[in-house]
């Protein structure tokens, strides 16, 4: 982590919503989610919420071989987004605790705001964390 890796770095990210993001793409196996309302979907908003902090601090790291992976999402969806509309998601690093990073999260559609929250994320050395996950494919 470079020294830069400090509370206060914002980032806005932009994303228009395709139809493959929408609650019946989410999972097409279940006929339930397949029946449900074309709206952008909370799990691929959640998604979007962790790119843009992803984005926020890539470069505060030594990027790639250090990252960071979401441990915790604490997030409001508010308000339905239909596909073709440009969703803003706002992130703020709020607190850099060790290897512990805490962001709030939101955000808008250009209605209205359609999230809000906070997400903590994790810095990773990524070749430690690949060995690890070798080892718990491979049964140890």
């Amino acid at each position: 982590m470079k020294e830069s890796l400090k509370p206060g770095i914002k980032y806005v990210h932009q994303f228009k919503v395709p139809p493959s993001k929408t609650v019946p793409a989410l999972y097409p196996e279940s006929e339930e989610f397949v029946a449900m309302p074309e709206v952008f979907a909370t799990g691929f908003l959640v998604g979007l919420l962790e790119w843009a902090c992803i984005r926020a601090i890539n470069p505060h790291l030594d990027w790639p071989k250090e990252q960071t992976v979401g441990t915790r999402i604490d997030v409001s969806h508010e308000a339905a987004t239909p596909a073709g509309f440009v969703v803003d998601a706002t992130v703020e690093l709020l607190a850099v605790e060790g290897k512990k990073l805490l962001f709030s999260v939101e955000a808008h559609d250009g209605v209205e705001r359609i999230a809000k929250g906070r997400h903590e994320r994790f810095v990773i050395d990524k070749e430690r964390f690949d060995g690890k996950l070798a080892s718990k494919a491979a049964g140890k």
